[in-house]
């Protein structure tokens, strides 16, 4: 009787260490946050990047020291105080628009083709993420973006690797993308 019992609560602290170890990993493992100077945003970026200086450019800028071609960037943008992003069209509209605006400069080098483009509510805001591949000279780029208006700002925050490393990091980068919040 006494082993019986014994071997029981062995087996009910193996269960036990199990479930807390298990319970310990969650789904921002491997990342670190990033919040701006005047608390305004904050998201998540994944471990092992580093922040780069970029003149004339997005306001933020991450990227892989191994995959220095993995990146995210934070683009504000000025705009009209009240304007709506469902005023602007619907996710897919938006995301042809703002991505031929984007890339007028190497037009007819470029090919950009929108692999989706959905709708998201979080926090009070009404995000649009859009999934999309470039092409150029023989290159094909995955990014994922997020665009969110925000008291007379447009955020857009944007993540992008190689195609042939999409398979890899796509969820990794989702995470990233959706974390994206205001704080204030």
């Amino acid at each position: 009787m006494f082993r019986v019992l014994r071997s029981s609560i062995r087996a009910f602290l193996v269960f036990c260490l199990v479930s807390s170890l298990v319970s310990c990993s969650s789904p921002t493992a491997g990342m670190n946050s990033f919040q701006s100077n005047d608390g305004r945003y904050a998201f998540l970026y994944p471990s092992g990047w580093t922040r780069v200086s970029v003149s004339d450019g997005p306001q933020v800028v991450f990227h892989d020291l191994i995959n220095n071609y993995e990146n995210l960037s934070l683009v504000i943008s000025e705009v009209e105080e009240g304007m709506d992003l469902k005023n602007l069209g619907d996710p897919y509209e938006v995301a042809q628009r703002f991505l031929t605006e984007n890339n007028t400069e190497e037009a007819g080098q470029r090919e950009v083709v929108i692999l989706d483009a959905e709708e998201r509510q979080s926090g009070g805001h009404t995000f649009y993420d859009f999934e999309y591949k470039l092409t150029s000279n023989d290159r094909i780029r995955h990014e994922l973006s997020t665009i969110v208006l925000d008291r007379g700002y447009l955020y857009t925050f944007a993540t992008s690797t190689n195609e042939s490393r999409w398979a890899k990091v796509g969820n990794l980068f989702e995470k990233v993308v959706t974390s994206f919040t205001f704080l204030v």
